[in-house]
């Protein structure tokens, strides 16, 4: 049997912004625009679904809703995916003069 080792985070800078409700035209500036959200609603009407059910975030691994105060994360491979900012913060730290 194998025994368990002890693993670090590599050093990666990443992209992120936090949603704050009030923000959704940044949050999609940043994530794009997901042609199934253009294809149902008009903008005012995509506001309204996302202030009653949440922000949808696609991943890689399906679609998850961010929470205020969660960040979307812009991955290494170009993916994006939402962070619970308690999570962020313990993880991130913001790289000064960028």
């Amino acid at each position: 049997m194998k025994e368990a080792k002890a693993y670090q985070k590599k050093p990666v800078k990443i992209q992120a912004i936090q949603w704050t409700g009030d923000n959704l035209k940044d949050v999609i500036r940043f994530t794009g625009w997901h042609k199934s959200a253009s294809e149902k609603w008009t903008w005012e009407e995509y506001k309204q679904v996302v202030k009653e059910k949440g922000l949808k975030i696609f991943t890689m691994e399906g679609s998850y809703i961010a929470k205020v105060g969660s960040y979307i994360i812009k991955g290494v491979e170009g993916e994006f995916y939402p962070c619970d900012d308690r999570i962020f913060n313990k993880t991130y730290e913001l790289v000064k003069g960028k």
